[in-house]
């Protein structure tokens, strides 16, 4: 029997399945399955992997289903797996050639973890190098409260303890664009302790079709796992308590995804409504917006003119209404 299962959802994905395909194949470890999912593809993604079918029909299973998300698709390969451990792959991605091997010995030697993440290579549609990101710098250790802070969700670069994952019921298939989020706030608030492999694993191969990419869904369903997460009946009081914090936080991520696909308009308006709800004062707010942003920049390896977002006319309505009028009502309070 296998003792990893990689899970790798297709979904009109023949550009690059076959490197995501041999990066498996060429790995260290020996002992896994392939388990890929076609989630309905209408290109030739079945054509292209047949070959390695074929020749690796004892390591690779293929299964196809109607279109129904990635989610759906991950959930599928659970239900087949055989392996104690699980490896998710995104189509456009790619392994380092220890990745598993170096996973596995961390999760056999630290019981006590359900899930193991690392940091990853940022490539571009070509493979060409472009970064990398050690998501550890910001978030040393993976609680409850940095997952609900920080976000640093990336599955391809994570492995999972498959009982986790099937106490939890698996993805949520309602969401597509943060269905991962919302499944590491489920394992974390369950109990699942995380624990930080500070090397590289995963090549994320960035380009314009990244379904991460999506950022206005990603938006309307992030508030809407926040939602989710505060209606479970068993949030423990300290993490209750920092909702409206969680929910700012929150907000500012929404807007910086918004900002980095270039969705200035509405970039603005969840940047308003977290100024809404923030606890501090306006101008502490904004400078908060200021380092936030340049944190997920350096995170993304991007970077943020703040001078051409501050020229902006919906930048200067912000300042107006938020910080300057809160100086009049002060300066005729003081009077």
């Amino acid at each position: 029997m296998p003792k990893v299962s990689v899970i790798i959802p297709v979904y009109n994905g023949d550009r690059y399945i076959i490197q995501a395909i041999e990066s498996v194949l060429s790995q260290s470890y020996r002992n896994y399955e392939v388990i890929v999912i076609d989630d309905g593809s209408s290109d030739n993604s079945f054509e292209i992997l047949q070959p390695y079918l074929q020749s690796n029909r004892d390591k690779i299973r293929y299964q196809k289903q109607d279109n129904r998300g990635v989610a759906a698709a991950r959930n599928l390969g659970l239900k087949t797996a055989r392996g104690n451990y699980i490896a998710f792959l995104d189509q456009d991605d790619y392994f380092f050639a220890d990745k598993l091997e170096v996973q596995v010995n961390y999760l056999e030697t630290n019981p006590a973890i359900g899930m193991v993440h690392s940091g990853w290579q940022r490539v571009d549609s070509n493979g060409n190098f472009l970064g990398t990101i050690e998501p550890w710098q910001n978030a040393p250790t993976l609680d409850l409260q940095n997952w609900l802070l920080w976000k640093p969700v990336l599955l391809g670069a994570m492995m999972f303890r498959r009982h986790w994952l099937d106490d939890v019921a698996g993805l949520d298939t309602q969401f597509q664009q943060v269905c991962d989020l919302d499944l590491v706030w489920r394992l974390s608030l369950a109990g699942c302790q995380t624990g930080w492999l500070h090397q590289l694993t995963l090549y994320y191969r960035e380009h314009g079709d990244n379904d991460s990419l999506n950022t206005l869904v990603q938006a309307q369903e992030s508030e809407a796992i926040l939602d989710k997460f505060y209606n479970l009946p068993q949030i423990p009081l300290a993490i209750k308590s920092l909702e409206k914090e969680y929910r700012y936080y929150t907000l500012v991520w929404i807007a910086w995804r918004l900002c980095y696909t270039d969705h200035l308009p509405e970039m603005f308006a969840y940047l308003e409504k977290s100024l809404q709800g923030s606890h501090m004062l306006p101008v502490e707010t904004i400078l908060h917006w200021v380092e936030s942003f340049g944190n997920y920049a350096r995170d993304a390896g991007q970077k943020v003119n703040f001078y051409q977002l501050s020229q902006l006319p919906e930048w200067q309505r912000l300042i107006d209404k938020y910080v300057l009028k809160r100086n009049v009502d002060d300066r005729a309070l003081l009077s």
